[in-house]
């Protein structure tokens, strides 16, 4: 087991971890990498989002060797992970959230990989719960027509279809290598020197979205996203909150569900311009139909999921306003 301490010559990996208030399972995720580091020089850098549940002070205990900064506020995914790139000096760079585990071998099949295939930008592995359910792993570019079937739910009731289950790839056989459009940043593995050229998260994300524009920046540059299922990552976070019809309307429900709208709208008009507006009145449509069916019952139940959708509806009004259709991202923190 390699501690872990600064390197005496470069290092193999940078793995970069954003924390916040996940003490815990981050103390799992920093142990796993001691685990998995043996015969390769890795340095692990921590930006703290300004926990509140003694986060920071494990780390300085239990793992000196860790470089931690912290934030005075939450910076979000992307700008956490740009803060933590500086000063990095890894071949290669490794993402790692801190509710992840990195399996045997992870680690070094990863690194593995990326020096056999140097047309790979970046890589991902095979994310799986604590009990080895799988997750989605390796997708392909959001579009209005995946969107539809995701939010109707067409693509969890028709997997195996190659239109229905085009964005998770769930028709796909998840044993086999693959290259893809993107993979979560959950885990992934990217060339340093690409980072370099290219640059690294857009700013611009907050919260969701920011590893899918990497990704499609990484492709302009010419090179490829893969997927490779040997690598297993230990991932409790499970499924993101994409599928907005099963969240909660708390307040932490709907923030989150506003910082994906805002988001979306943000990718959209960067990518695809115009789309943002089909983006938006495609999920306004579904709102309001949703709600409307359910009006006029009187089950508990459907009763709330009106009112569910009439609040979506609201937040993606306001999600609207926020990014000025898409073209602006509202002042930090969200």
């Amino acid at each position: 087991m390699v501690p872990l301490t600064s390197q005496p010559s470069a290092p193999d990996v940078s793995i970069l971890i954003v924390s916040f208030n996940t003490r815990d399972v981050l103390r799992e995720c920093l142990q796993s990498i001691e685990r998995e580091s043996g015969g390769l020089r890795v340095e692990v850098s921590i930006v703290d989002n300004h926990s509140s549940d003694g986060s920071p002070e494990m780390i300085e205990r239990e793992f000196p060797g860790v470089r931690l900064m912290r934030s005075q506020t939450n910076l979000g995914f992307g700008a956490a992970n740009n803060a933590a790139l500086e000063g990095c000096t890894g071949r290669y760079i490794v993402l790692l959230n801190s509710d992840a585990f990195l399996c045997p071998d992870a680690l070094r099949l990863a690194v593995k990989h990326m020096d056999e295939n140097p047309q790979v930008g970046l890589g991902g592995g095979r994310l799986v719960g604590r009990d080895f359910s799988w997750q989605p792993s390796a997708r392909m570019f959001p579009g209005i027509l995946s969107d539809l079937s995701v939010m109707t739910g067409l693509a969890g009731r028709y997997p195996k279809s190659r239109i229905f289950g085009y964005f998770d790839r769930t028709w796909a056989d998840q044993s086999l290598p693959s290259e893809v459009d993107w993979v979560p940043g959950a885990f992934s593995i990217i060339r340093a020197d690409l980072l370099t050229r290219i640059g690294f998260f857009d700013p611009a994300f907050f919260l969701y979205s920011e590893e899918v524009d990497l990704c499609r920046r990484i492709q302009a540059a010419r090179y490829r996203i893969w997927y490779w299922p040997d690598i297993t990552v230990i991932h409790i976070g499970g499924e993101s909150s994409r599928q907005v019809k099963s969240l909660e309307m708390s307040t932490t429900g709907a923030q989150l569900v506003l910082w994906r709208m805002r988001s979306t709208l943000l990718y959209y008009r960067k990518h695809h311009g115009s789309k943002a507006w089909l983006a938006r009145m495609l999920e306004l449509t579904l709102y309001r139909l949703t709600a409307l069916r359910n009006s006029f019952s009187k089950d508990p139940r459907r009763v709330a999921r009106a009112q569910n959708s009439r609040n979506q509806a609201r937040l993606m009004h306001q999600a609207w306003q926020d990014t000025k259709g898409g073209r602006v991202s509202p002042p930090r923190p969200w």
